[in-house]
């Protein structure tokens, strides 16, 4: 099962700070391109550009002339019920198709109902029968796209139905009965943790490394009027959830690392500060891992 070949700490990329990318991938040479803006990748939501003319695919081929771009869908609804959107699909496909990226992720959750989209991540029941379910729609995504899935942990706030597995076994035997990857958010890991009183180190430990096709690394908020973390995608990446991404990487290896910011979006200058410290953790899980080696 081989990875992307691409590693490193790249970036969610974001209406609010495109045009600063496009300013820095002007600069006129390759030096001052990449002094401009250290970011090795890019990921991008194709919800977010795909049906669209104009404006925003002549950026995206501006930014794919000089970075790799990895997508990651937000609406595929992979355990709902409700067939896959053959419309949707075509779209997708043929924005996946120019872009080329080495993989397609969404997330393991549903959004939808009789027709109607919830615009939200809503968990599954942890159960085998759940896990078997979305499995076959990942597959069928899978053939449909002919690209390889990866999956990602999404963050809850409960989990409906009475759990048979707890979200570790449950995410693992989603991604052995889909033979699919894992894109992996420690973030959501932490925010789990925190939420619902289990060890996130632990949770690592069960997930099989060789599976892990990408992270996310965010910020969350404490909500003192629910007293729940919440996964906002709004504030800087914490510590702790920085020290969870050393102790991955040092089981995963080198495998691409994305910085995601959708909320109270700062300047890019902000970011790429952020994404150096994203970018320390990084290496510290790799000189963990060659220090065990």
């Amino acid at each position: 099962m081989t990875g992307s070949a691409l590693t490193g700490v790249g970036l969610g990329l974001r209406w609010e700070f495109l045009d600063e990318v496009l300013a820095a991938l002007d600069a006129p040479d390759h030096g001052a391109r990449d002094a401009a803006l250290p970011v090795p990748f890019f990921e991008l939501s194709p919800e977010n550009y795909m049906r669209r003319g104009g404006y925003f695919p002549a950026a995206i081929e501006r930014v794919r002339e000089h970075r790799p771009i990895l997508t990651h869908g937000l609406t595929l609804s992979v355990g709902g019920l409700d067939p896959l959107d053959a419309g949707y699909l075509r779209a997708l496909g043929g924005f996946l198709e120019r872009l080329d990226p080495p993989f397609h992720s969404d997330h393991l959750c549903f959004s939808g109902v009789d027709g109607a989209f919830l615009h939200d991540l809503l968990p599954l029941p942890h159960t085998s029968a759940a896990a078997a379910h979305a499995a076959a729609r990942i597959r069928e995504a899978e053939q449909r796209l002919e690209r390889p899935m990866a999956i990602e942990n999404i963050t809850y706030y409960l989990v409906p139905g009475r759990a048979s597995l707890d979200e570790a076994d449950f995410l693992v035997e989603v991604l052995e009965r889909a033979g699919c990857r894992l894109l992996l958010d420690v973030n959501n890991v932490y925010v789990n943790a925190r939420n619902h009183g289990f060890d996130p180190v632990a949770f690592l430990e069960k997930i099989p490394p060789e599976r892990v096709a990408a992270m996310h690394v965010a910020g969350h908020e404490w909500r003192d009027d629910a007293e729940v973390l919440v996964d906002t995608h709004g504030a800087p990446a914490i510590a702790p959830v920085l020290d969870l991404l050393a102790r991955a990487v040092a089981r995963t290896g080198p495998v691409p690392v994305v910085l995601e910011r959708d909320n109270d979006v700062p300047p890019l200058g902000a970011l790429l500060a952020e994404l150096a410290e994203v970018d320390a953790a990084y290496r510290r899980g790799l000189a963990a891992r060659e220090a065990r080696a």
